[in-house]
Parts: structure tokens; sequence; C-alpha cells
């Protein structure tokens, strides 16, 4: 089914909202919509038809979701079922009465088509725990999981006032210096042992505790090395089973796991993000107890998305073992994206990312995006939002962009408790609000929002808020710079309710475009920057041609310094975005603006430090137009005439290699001046040359 086909049931929750059903159904260009008073209680038989009938349905509250989910089941009802908060996002509001543009927005978008499915990051779990720590806590908690995970423990050199059990039902190391990288099913520990016990040959037979002088020998069966005084009576007493040895040295394990318990007071990983399998509570009893009943859980199979998707043609990370950008590696907050130099390109270990999708916000190329949910489909939802709200008679419409979890938490408390949203503010919910980048914030504007705000609930790493914020600060800059005035982008971070709501409903009313553009958002980044920048800037009250950016945006020029460039080319080999070109006719160096992406790879990449990068964005065609940095005259091979270089390159190079002994005198130097075919030649004719034969002894013709 489309999405035009699905059953819209929408409920007033007993009386509490204003809905109109006739004037919802007029904006969703549908009859009259029937409105229920108790859809989940005294009129739940309108959705039991609706099931029964295999029709997809989209149902206007999200409270009793469980309860219709359950009876949908029941019914073996065949069609799908989404569900859309209308109570706390529009109608439990100090404006609700004025919601319904909003109301007919939040179900337009609930029943657009499913998106389109993506390849998913499989993991596999059987229930190998490593548990690390002191060694009371952790056999404290072997001894609780040992019948329902196969347990593992490893405790610190700083374990004390251990007892290892009477029975060997799992195995126990002791060592220090661990180090721990990894996901769910896949976890890598290395230790180094280096205390003259091994456990894993110890009987626990209490000989050698029984046998030291100093008791410096516990039932940890480890030796305190700090007591001992070398009488070595453990030595003897342990025998043949030979499990002490002070000769052994340090010794490094390494095992594979898949999950962890660290009960370290300092976690072994030390991400805002961490892998899932890993759990780090630290002391706390209680933080220890729940991160155990997670992990009995965490056995099995188990599937998400692939969130992104990499285009390494495009990546302007690195060339030539050079590195331009890192954006995408600084802002990652799980470690998942590594730098590979040697390649030119990042690599994304798929298990670690959890999706928040900041590395596509703040990649200048579109080499990484987001792909799930793709940018096209986010993109529909908003087109589809705007337009229903505009011609529903809402005025001033701003997109409110909040994440899956603490986002939409954050809206329920404002309006169970608080005044609610405003009737203009219309919420968009996306996976990890990190991944609304330039490109959908200024697409919403050309489409029509007066507004758009990012919320950030302090759950957040704090990179993911700098990149939002670096974003709304360029493109704002954008949006003044053609005129159409300040206020237009907020990041709202906002931790409480109270908080939540002043910032809210402070928000300035602000003006958009005169014409809502109708383009679709594409999954190619910049594809969606050029439509939404040309819309603005044809719409724009005082269009400017070239508009000051600050530093770090993905648009500027290139400025060359003609006395220093030699026309080399090397920055043309650098440039991974075609920005920078060449010319077969003359030496000519050519730049394309809206194809840069300031990453810098030319200006690390120039020997003769000619280039400068200017943070600016350029608009109308002469962006899109190449144009010549630098050209020169050419230099002709002074044997056969051929046009092989510039003359400043040839002067260069005279300058710096005429006084290398290889090209001393007349000859070499005017070897320097030759094209690569002649200089071969002109060095085979030459009989005074001294050649390979010379300084090994050995004559064309010789046989040795």
């Amino acid at each position: 089914m489309n999405g035009t086909e699905r059953t819209l049931l929408v409920c007033n929750c007993n009386k509490t909202m204003t809905l109109d059903g006739k004037t919802l159904g007029r904006a969703l260009g549908r009859d009259p919509l029937p409105v229920a008073s108790e859809l989940c209680r005294k009129h739940v038989a309108a959705f039991q038809d609706a099931a029964k009938s295999g029709a997809d349905m989209v149902v206007g509250c999200t409270q009793e979701a469980p309860l219709f989910t359950e009876l949908h089941q029941e019914l073996a009802a065949t069609g799908t079922m989404r569900f859309v908060n209308l109570r706390e996002a529009a109608g439990w509001s100090e404006e609700g009465a004025r919601a319904g543009p909003k109301m007919a927005a939040l179900l337009a978008a609930a029943a657009l088509p499913d998106p389109e499915p993506v390849a998913a990051v499989s993991y596999k779990s059987d229930g190998e725990l490593l548990i690390i720590g002191d060694g009371a806590a952790a056999l404290s908690w072997a001894e609780r999981l040992k019948d329902r995970l196969a347990v593992t423990v490893l405790m610190t050199e700083s374990a004390s006032g251990a007892q290892l059990p009477a029975e060997r039902a799992y195995p126990v190391f002791a060592g220090s210096d661990v180090k721990l990288k990894g996901y769910l099913g896949a976890y890598e520990a290395s230790w180094k042992a280096s205390n003259p016990i091994d456990l894993d040959l110890c009987t626990r037979c209490n000989a050698c505790v029984r046998a030291c002088p100093e008791k410096a020998i516990d039932y940890r069966y480890q030796v305190d090395l700090e007591r001992c005084r070398s009488h070595r009576a453990c030595v003897k007493a342990c025998g043949a089973i030979g499990a002490i040895d002070f000769e052994r040295g340090t010794q490094t394990h390494s095992e594979r796991y898949d999950l962890v318990l660290d009960l370290s007071r300092e976690p072994l990983i030390r991400l805002h993000e961490l892998p899932q399998g890993y759990f780090a509570p630290g002391r706390d009893p209680l933080q220890q107890a729940l991160a155990a009943a997670e992990l009995t859980g965490l056995v099995g199979e188990f599937e998400k998305p692939k969130f992104f998707a990499y285009k390494e043609k495009t990546c302007a990370h690195s060339r030539n073992e050079i590195v331009g950008c890192t954006k995408c590696i600084d802002v990652c907050s799980t470690g998942a994206i590594t730098s590979d130099v040697e390649h030119n390109r990042v690599v994304v270990e798929p298990h670690l990312c959890m999706g928040c999708g900041g590395c596509a916000t703040v990649c200048p190329s579109g080499a990484m995006t987001y792909a799930y949910p793709r940018v096209a489909d986010l993109g529909a939802r908003m087109r589809t939002m705007l337009k229903v709200y505009r011609d529903a008679g809402g005025t001033a419409p701003c997109l409110l962009f909040h994440s899956a979890a603490d986002g939409r938490a954050a809206l329920v408390r404002l309006g169970r408790a608080g005044r609610g949203l405003p009737a203009r503010v219309i919420p968009v919910e996306v996976t990890h609000v990190a991944s609304v980048g330039i490109d959908v914030i200024l697409a919403g504007i050309a489409l029509g929002a007066a507004q758009c705000a990012l919320l950030a609930t302090g759950s957040e790493a704090p990179e993911y808020t700098a990149a939002s914020s670096a974003q709304l600060r360029i493109a704002q800059e954008m949006l003044s710079g053609l005129g159409y005035g300040s206020g237009h982008l907020s990041l709202i971070e906002a931790s409480d309710a109270q908080r939540l709501e002043e910032m809210i409903w402070a928000l300035p009313e602000t003006r958009g475009v005169a014409t809502p553009a109708t383009f679709h958002l594409f999954n190619d980044k910049r594809a969606t920057l050029d439509f939404a920048l040309d819309h603005l800037w044809k719409q724009a009250p005082s269009p400017e041609d070239e508009l000051k950016l600050p530093a770090g945006a993905p648009y500027g020029e290139v400025q060359v310094d003609a006395q220093r460039c030699t026309l080399c080319m090397s920055c043309v080999g650098a440039c991974p975005e075609g920005a920078l070109l060449d010319s077969k006719e003359a030496p000519e160096l050519k730049f394309i603006e809206r194809n840069c992406v300031q990453c810098g790879l030319c200006a690390s990449t120039c020997p003769e430090d000619a280039i400068r990068l200017v943070p600016r964005l350029l608009l109308g065609p002469d962006a899109r137009n190449a144009r010549t940095l630098n050209k020169a005259e050419p230099f002709c091979c002074v044997r056969c005439g051929k046009p092989f270089g510039t003359r400043q390159m040839v002067e260069t190079m005279l300058s710096r290699l005429g006084t290398h002994a290889m090209f001393a005198g007349a000859e070499g130097r005017r070897r320097l001046q030759m094209c690569a075919d002649c200089r071969v030649i002109d060095m085979m004719e030459n009989r005074q040359e001294m050649t390979i034969g010379d300084v090994s002894g050995i004559r064309p013709g010789k046989r040795t």
C-alpha cells in the first residue's frame, strides 16, 4: 500500500484535545476523519474493524501502543501499524486549539510509505563473559552468573581480600596492564601475568599457603612480592605440580570473549558511547546489578542497520600519505572511524557505529552519508509536513529536530507537565540529532520552514554538540548574508523540562522564503546543498553573489601565489573533488569553486607553499564555471622543440639542480632543458658519459 491508503485513527483522549475531523480530512485530501474520544476503551471497536480489514493503519496515540499492538496480534491482522503522538506533540499545549495544521502535518508524515531497507550488521554472542576487576567483586559476580553465561575472571593486580572458590567452575586469571578492544561477540583482551603462581596450573591445595613463612600467599593463590623474602618454600611445597616458578618472568596472555563486565575503578574503554556488550559500572553495586541483568540477555544473534555509506573516491581524508580532512574521525564518539593514510581513506567499523550520523554531518564532501534513515527519506517527511501544514492554514513553521530516545522523552514531559509545544513548532524525530547537518537545515528553510531548531538534552557527546553548533553557525551566516536576517536556526541545549520550555517558547518568529521550494532531498550531500542554496539565492531579499563564511565552512576558494607557483600540478593530483584542473592545451591551472570542500590537501601538497584557502560562498553560474588561477609561458625542449613544462619551472629546476654534480657544466644544464625522452637519448649518445659498465669493469661483448 502507498501512504495515501493508510487508515487514520485519531482520538481526542477523553475530550482533552481539540480535534476537528472535517478540517483534518480536508487538509489531508480525505473525507472527514472520525474522531474517537476513547479509542483504547469504549471506541476500541473502530480499531478492531480497521485491523480486521487488513488495512495499513496510523494510530494517533503512543501511550496505548502496547495495547493496540497486542490487539493487532490477537486479531492476526495482516496490515502494518504506526503510531504518532498527537497528544503531547500538539493537542496538550497552551496553543492546542490552534494546533490543527500541525496535527495534519504529523499524520501526513506518518502515512508516508516505508523507507527502503538497508544492509544489516550482524552480531553473534555465545555468552562468553570476561569479568575484570578486584578479585572479591569479580568472583562474587562470577558465582552469580556462571549458570547463565560462560564466565572467565581476570583479577587485576589491585585485587585483595578475595578467595578463589573451592570448585573450579570457570577459569580465573590474574594480571595487570589490561588492554581491551572489540565489540559484542568479538572482544580481544590481553594482559600481563607476572606473578610466580600460574592459576591455570594451580590445584588450590593450599600447600604453598601453609609453607610460606611470611604469609605472602593468600587464598587468591598469588604471591605478594613485596612481602616475599625468597625462601622458596612454596616452590618445594608445590612439588611436581609446578604451578610456582619465580623464573617465569612476565607473560602476555590474549583471549577472545563475547561480553565484558569491567568492574575497574577507571573503565578500560573510555568513550562517550561504549560498544555493545561492554559494561563498566565501576564500584557501584546497583549499577553492577543492572549491568549483570543486561548481560544475561545478550546471548544469541543480533542485527542492526548499517547506518552509514562511504564513498572512498570523494573522500578528502588524504592523498599520497598527506592528511587533509579528519572531521569524521574527530567527531566520532564510538571510536568506529580510523585513518588509513596508505590507501587515502578512512575505515569505519560498522559493529562499533551506533548510528549517530555525526560523521555525515561534518563531512564536507558527502563521502560519508547517513544511510538509515536516508536523507532522502527524512526530506520526504519534511517536505510533506511543511506542505500539509501550509495548506491547512499554518504559518511560520518551525521544524524541531530531536532524537528518538532522550529527545522524545523530553517533549513528552513538556506536553504533560508544562505549556507543551507552540502550535507552529513541528517535532521531527531522527535517530540522533547529530545526524542533522547543514544540507538538511538549509533544505528545510528552502522548503518553507521559517525556522529550524535542534534539541540537545545533554546526553549527546560534547563533540556532537560542538559540531551541530558549528553547522548552525555556518548556515545562519549564509542566510544572513542573503538578507533573510537572524534567528532562523537554533541549538536548544536543555537538560531539564523548565529550561526546555523557556527556550522553545522564546524562539522568535521569523520569515522564510516567499515561495517554498518543491525539490526532493538527495542522499548526495552536495547535490542537496546545491538545490537548497540555489533556491535561497533566487528567493533572497538581498541576493549577494559572494558571502564570507567562518573557518571550517565546506565552501571557499583557492588562491594561488603566481610568483611562487611553478604549475607543477601537484595540487591537481591531490584534489579529491575535481575542483582543481589542468589544461591539455597550455600550462594552466583552473578552479571550479562549487566543487571545493576546503579540505586543504592542495595547500599541504604544494611544494612551493603557493596555495591559500579562503572560506566563502560564491553563488550563481560563476561558482560552477572553471576559472584560471595561474598560467605560464610553455618551455620547449631545446632538442626536439616539444613543450614539456613552463619556463618558470625549468628556471627553478636550473637554479636548484644546476650545482649538482650530475648536471654540472654546459651539457648538464642543457640536459635539464630537454624533455624526458630527449634527455635519455642524449645520455646514450654522449660517449664521454660514465656508464654502469665503467663502474663494474664490464664492457659490452666481454664475457666473465
